[in-house]
């Protein structure tokens, strides 16, 4: 089982929403740096997206003040992430040309490295990669017009992080084991393998059962491995599996301190279930488990 970490891959997105998909990738973070207060911001207008210069926006956090996060924002060059402030919500931002980023490693890399830096001091309500608003005035009608709804995301999601685990297996390795413990089974493999008699429809049966006995004993590991996980953690989401070999792919929220708990029980179950492969990632934002839909238009949909 590895733990990995956010630097190593590329994230999901949904287009669109104000949360993505979790990324694929994670782990333990250093200790944050001191966050210090900005000055605020002002003469920030229309004029700015006259000029080809927006706002890329990270995630939304709950602050009163003015914060800065140095030169760690995304672009060719780092630039300065900041806050914009509505009552005592923000949004974590920096300057940008108003473009549509792909979504290359290197720029969806820097989007989660912001959040990483915000979340170790902050509850954050990550945005998607690539949200771009054509001024400052438009954040803060965002922010304006969702501020019930960011308050009360950012309530319940407070000090909660977001764990990723997909579990995979190799199934011929699955069969051999069910080969041995399956007694019809075990027949007629050996029945195949004398090559007696017909083999057509020993073929059909044979196939018939081992699909049939990898289907339950995956539903059983999925099943036990989930209950398992539920109980040390306040909330989970299953995505579709991708790909033959995966069969679960899941995301759990955990509060901020059991996460030490979370991570025993995961070695536990890592150890015990030795012919599955477990890729166990986070800390992330809460990508999974916060969907509010931005009403404003983007700048990268603006004409």
């Amino acid at each position: 089982m590895k733990k990995t970490s956010p630097s190593s891959s590329k994230a999901k997105t949904k287009p669109g929403a104000a949360a993505a998909d979790a990324p694929s990738a994670k782990a333990r973070t250093a200790p944050a740096p001191a966050v210090a207060k900005a000055h605020k911001h002002e003469g920030h207008t229309a004029a700015a997206a006259a000029d080809g210069q927006g706002k890329y926006v990270y995630c939304v956090i709950h602050s009163a003040d003015p914060l800065q996060f140095g030169r760690i924002g995304i672009g060719t060059k780092p630039t300065d992430v900041r806050t914009i402030n509505y009552k005592d919500i923000a949004a974590v931002v920096s300057d940008t040309p108003l473009q549509v980023y792909d979504a290359t490693r290197e720029n969806v890399l820097a989007h989660e490295s912001v959040n990483e830096t915000v979340m170790k001091t902050h509850t954050v309500i990550p945005m998607s990669f690539g949200t771009v608003f054509k001024t400052r005035e438009d954040i803060v009608e965002l922010l304006r017009s969702a501020y019930d709804a960011f308050l009360d995301v950012l309530s319940k999601m407070q000090d909660k992080l977001e764990f990723g685990l997909k579990v995979l297996w190799e199934s011929q390795e699955i069969v051999r084991v069910i080969e041995q413990e399956e007694e019809d089974i075990r027949r007629l493999k050996t029945e195949l393998s004398s090559q007696k008699g017909s083999t057509y429809f020993a073929r059909v049966q044979y196939d018939r059962l081992v699909a049939a006995a990898l289907e339950a004993r995956s539903e059983r590991f999925v099943k036990s491995i989930m209950d398992e996980l539920s109980d040390v953690s306040v909330a989970s989401r299953w995505n579709k599996p991708i790909g033959d070999k995966m069969i679960l792919n899941a995301a759990f929220l955990v509060p901020r301190d059991k996460e030490g708990v979370f991570d025993a029980k995961m070695k536990e179950i890592g150890v015990r279930y030795s012919k599955l492969n477990f890729r166990y990632t986070g800390p992330w934002p809460p990508y999974n488990f916060v969907n509010i839909r931005l009403k404003l238009e983007r700048a990268k949909d603006a004409k």
